[in-house]
């Protein structure tokens, strides 16, 4: 238990320091990368100011930036590695300030708050389209997916949350001039907690969808992405049946931006993603099937062409397009075909249908083809939102993200740049209401007087837009509603005539002569509080319309589809009143989305675009400073700097700051706000520099602040020093002292044991000499106490040296060390073994090729050995295969021999049998006999079996005599050879005739047969010199040296 709370305490002191490192981390490093909080910004009324912090921050890759609570972030348009898993857990638990700015360290404080005071909280996030407002609500999701605690089913609430961004982002975003994924629609998303901080379950809520995109693009944009993701992703198979192809420039409703492919959009892969996201969201495969079915039909629709017949009325003739929407609509072809060219007209008593022209039956078929896709997303929402709610009754906590169109203002201006705007003049009236609130709030609990801040009120511009009777809405609604001939201009006159007096509206007939060059006569233009927009009346009537003819719905009541049929129910009011108008409709659902915020605590993300091109580390002044005023940070800084710019807690305050005072330093033993109140004292702050609140220190201008911080950093470094200092000559002084203390025990020890040993050593020696003196002198007596060690050291020693110096080969067996007399029978033996080791090794590492050498010495040894002189010499000689190769041999031989294998070849001289004349020959032997050869002529052939015997003399020359049978007086007699090569011929001929018996070793003289009654004889003597001649008596006289016995 001690143990814990001690691991506690440590933790809790890491955290406190590691609180102290990181805190004023904006203060620290507003030199180098510019001021981390706006709040701080000492100019703070100078927009210049501003945008240099901005762009010096954004120049750093520090995108984010503080105006107190609200989180000013900048699109970087490039990956930063700022949203890891670890980057998550960095900012999970830590306090708002403790670390640089970041949208994870705002989602965090939310999440926190939310548990802390268990309320409900919403998070604006607004910008222009392409400021990255989408990528935020992204990165907000998916930290409360890793952040959150984690189950079986709060996963799937988890998955369901993340992957419902995928499909409405299909359904209702689009590639703009300004952004390759703009939302076209407005979206609120509660995220339901349960009292652990889990996430169970979800609601969206969808604001004025871009209907009109479904039928009309402008240049260079897109329609919404699943039209593309399903031409271009789609199965064949599924394309197949919905009848399309995979060509997106075959719809007109695809090809009016001539931008179907964006190199920046892969249509295939999101195309994969959103099937995966409708699979996890549970939409069965019916109604995915359904859903496509609708998707397709719209196209098919666009394609639809009508044909004036011979009155100029509107006419379709076997329209394939029709066909195909009748089949995936489930709805009979002719009831579609007149619901597309004739206008029900209900009489008093009947009902008349009239036939449209054509310009209004491409109107009708474009008003259905809106309808059905603004009515099919409203069934997806609702869908999606029926997969994300929460089964559990019990209270919940909500965080809300508001991911909505922000301040637009084109080169031409719209009704839905109307409606945008004034979305965001009600936004920022609720923004600086409830700004003002927090900070009167805060004010007050901490009991210091509020001073009313001066700010632009915006509600002069929102009673001039909704106002009943006398707004711009009523006067719109009034003008769409009015019987006769009303147009887009009869609602300018009727503007400039109920509301031309106002501060804030303007248009070409009420301008003065300088303004008016700068509007058109169809246009007006409201001062907003971001600046003034000109807006463009034209469209603006059929726009607010948006009239869906009654049997274009009757007709879709009809669907099989079962999507259609819920979204055009047979039970929907058939009421003759005309239904709302778009803006009505519109400002009716901005009313219940301000009552639903105002009961929520606010939390702001502002999302800023740098630049038109979407380059990185490109900072374009003009427009950031566009987005910086309608997105109304000015204003929000003023309000925030109008009291105190720098708030802190006491404790945390004098934490920091009290070194700077000898009263406080090193501890305070008072109250945390009698310690502040000390220090400030001594810092000599003027009484309308701060306020002494409850908890808290205001401090009125940064530049008080920065005074602090800057002494703070000055005194850290003296007191870093003095604490060094001390902190080094103490840990010096005690290593010293354990040094000293170490190094005498050690030299004690060491000495004592160093003794002991050389006393051992000694004593040892002693006895060991004693015995070997011993054992030396009784080394010839029998093995007894006194010399069996000196004698196991001999046998020892005799052995050690045998190892050492043991014969490398047998021959060397000569130089074996001679034993002492105890290891003599001892020595013999090893000798013995070591021989058959040596002989055994020798044995098994010959090749065959060696063995079979070795097999033809061993036979020429049992011819020779110790019978013919020069045999010796023979020994270390090699044996070849053959001495004259196939190449020497003439070639008319060789065909004479060819059915012979030749065994070898080798030269010879030949001695003729008369005279003795000697000649070069060569004597082969085949497998069958042999043949004795003179260039291309065979002298002689001997079959084997005709060979009688081979006579050599026991000198040590090179002749051989060859003994033939010679029964015919025609047939050659013996043959008398010299060979340099004898015992090598001799024993390949005793192998391959196989007459080994055959061959003598004589002395003295050897007869041979000239031919059948003649004989001659060889005589062998040694001499001075080798010489051969014909002696007197008419032998042959071979003369040879003696050879010495090796």
């Amino acid at each position: 238990m001690t143990h814990m709370v001690l691991e506690e305490k440590q933790s809790l002191e890491e955290r406190c320091n590691q609180i102290l490192k990181n805190m004023e981390a904006s203060l620290t490093a507003r030199d180098r990368v510019g001021i981390q909080d706006f709040v701080l910004l000492d100019p703070y009324t100078s927009e210049s100011a501003f945008l240099e912090n901005l762009r010096k921050r954004f120049h750093e890759n520090l995108i984010y930036t503080y105006i107190g609570t609200l989180l000013v972030s900048v699109n970087p348009y490039k990956d930063l590695d700022n949203y890891s898993k670890k980057q998550m857990d960095t900012y999970m638990g830590v306090n708002f300030f403790e670390l640089p700015p970041h949208i994870y360290a705002l989602a965090d404080n939310v999440f926190r708050t939310m548990q802390s005071e268990f309320n409900n909280h919403f998070i604006l996030i607004s910008g222009e389209s392409g400021a990255g407002k989408t990528e935020a609500s992204k990165k907000v999701l998916q930290f409360y997916a890793v952040s959150c605690p984690s189950t079986r089913l709060l996963n799937n609430v988890r998955d369901r949350l993340l992957l419902s961004n995928p499909v409405l982002e299909a359904f209702g975003n689009a590639k703009t001039l300004k952004n390759d994924n703009s939302s076209r629609f407005g979206k609120y998303m509660d995220i339901q907690f349960d009292h652990q901080g889990g996430a169970v379950g979800g609601h969206i809520l969808s604001y004025l969808l871009e209907k009109s995109r479904v039928v009309h693009q402008n240049h260079g944009e897109r329609n919404f992405h699943i039209f593309y993701q399903l031409v271009e992703g789609g199965e064949e198979d599924l394309l197949r049946w919905l009848g399309l192809e995979r060509n997106c420039q075959h719809y007109s409703y695809l090809v009016q931006g001539d931008c179907a492919k964006v190199s920046s959009i892969n249509d295939k892969s999101d195309w994969r993603t959103v099937r995966k996201a409708l699979s996890v969201i549970e939409f069965s495969e019916k109604d995915i099937e359904h859903l496509f079915g609708i998707i397709a039909s719209v196209l098919h629709l666009g394609n639809i062409k009508f044909e004036p017949d011979a009155r100029g009325y509107a006419s379709l003739n076997k329209n394939q397009e029709l066909h195909w929407v009748s089949k995936l609509l489930g709805i009979p072809s002719q009831v579609l075909q007149q619901g597309l060219t004739h206008r029900k007209i209900e009489a008093k008593t009947e009902e008349v249908f009239s036939p449209f022209s054509v310009d209004h039956a491409i109107y009708a078929r474009d008003a259905l083809a809106k309808a059905i896709y603004g009515r099919t997303f409203n069934w997806l929402v609702n869908k999606v939102n029926e997969s994300l709610a929460n089964k559990d009754s019990s209270r919940k906590t909500v965080i809300g993200l508001l991911d909505i169109y922000g301040f637009e203002v084109f080169n031409v201006n719209s009704f839905e740049q109307l409606c945008i705007n004034y979305c965001n003049e009600k936004l920022q009236q609720l923004f600086i209401q409830l700004t003002l609130k927090s900070e009167q709030e805060e004010y007050e609990m901490e009991g210091i007087e509020w001073e009313p801040v001066p700010y632009f009120n915006n509600k002069i511009i929102c009673d001039l837009v909704e106002e009943k009777h006398r707004g711009i809405i009523s006067l719109l609604d009034e003008e769409c509603l009015r019987p006769g001939e009303a147009t887009d201009l009869t609602f300018l006159e009727k503007m400039e005539e109920k509301i031309g007096g106002h501060p804030h509206f303007v248009t070409h007939k009420l301008a003065d002569q300088k303004t008016r060059k700068t509007l058109d006569r169809g246009d007006f233009r409201l001062l907003h509080y971001a600046g003034e927009v000109t807006y463009c009346v034209v469209g603006f009537l059929d726009k607010n319309n948006d009239l869906l003819y009654r049997n274009g719905k009757e007709v879709m009541q009809q669907s099989k589809n079962v999507i259609i049929k819920h979204c055009f129910p047979s039970t929907e009011p058939d009421n003759k009143r005309r239904p709302e108008t778009v803006v009505t409709q519109f400002k009716s659902s901005l009313v219940g989305l301000t009552e639903t915020l105002k009961s929520k605590e606010p939390w702001y993300i502002r999302c800023i675009k740098p630049n038109e091109a979407k380059q990185p580390g490109r900072f374009d002044d003009v427009l950031v400073r566009h987005q910086v005023k309608y997105l109304g940070l000015m204003e929000h800084l003023r309000v925030r700097r109008a009291g105190f710019a720098y708030r802190r807690k006491y404790d945390i305050f004098l934490q920091r700051y009290k070194p700077l005072c000898p009263d406080t330093w090193p501890n305070w033993k008072g109250t945390a706000a009698e310690g502040v109140r000390c220090l400030i004292k001594h810092l000599g702050y003027k009484p309308d520099e701060y306020k002494m609140g409850r908890t808290k220190i205001f401090i009125r201008h940064p530049r008080t602040l920065f005074a602090t911080e800057d002494a703070f950093q000055v005194c850290k470094h003296k007191l870093a020093t003095r604490i060094q200092a001390k902190y080094k000559g103490y840990r010096v002084k005690g290593d010293f002292m354990k040094q000293r203390e170490a190094a005498t025990k050690i030299e004690n020890c060491w000495r004592g044991m160093m003794a002991r040993k050389e006393r051992e050593k000694r004593a040892w020696a002693v006895k060991v000499i004693k015995k070997f003196i011993k054992g030396f002198i009784t080394r010839n007596q029998p093995a007894c106490v006194e010399n069996s060690e000196y004698l196991a050291y001999v046998r020892q020693n005799y052995l050690t040296r045998l190892r050492d110096n043991l014969p490398k080969t047998v021959l060397e067996m000569r130089s074996w060390l001679t034993p002492p007399p105890i290891m003599q029978e001892v020595s013999k033996l090893l000798k013995k073994i070591y021989i058959r080791h040596m002989v055994g090794k020798y044995v098994h590492g010959i090749t065959t090729q060696r063995k079979a050498q070795l097999l033809l010495k061993a036979q020429t040894s049992s011819m020779f050995k110790g019978k013919k002189e020069n045999y010796p010499f023979s020994v270390c000689r090699p044996f070849q295969d053959t001495r004259i190769s196939v190449e020497d041999i003439n070639i008319k031989v060789l065909q004479m021999i060819r059915h012979e294998h030749i065994k070898y070849s080798v030269p010879v001289v030949k001695y003729d049998r008369n005279g003795f004349r000697p000649r070069l020959r060569q004597l082969i032997f085949t497998q069958d006999a042999a043949y004795l050869v003179e260039e291309a002529k065979i002298k002689q052939r001997i079959d084997y079996s005709s060979l009688k015997g081979v006579s050599v003399s026991n000198l040590s020359d090179n002749f051989l005599i060859l003994h033939v049978t010679c029964d015919d007086i025609k047939q050659k007699g013996d043959l008398v050879l010299q060979c340099d090569y004898l015992f090598e011929a001799l024993t390949k001929l005793s192998v391959v005739a196989d007459k080994l018996k055959c061959i003598k070793v004589v002395q003295g003289s050897v007869r041979f047969d000239i031919q059948p009654g003649r004989e001659g004889f060889v005589d062998f003597k040694n001499g001075q010199e080798s010489m051969v001649y014909r002696a007197k008596n008419g032998h042959l006289m071979v003369e040879s040296t003696r050879t010495k016995s090796r």
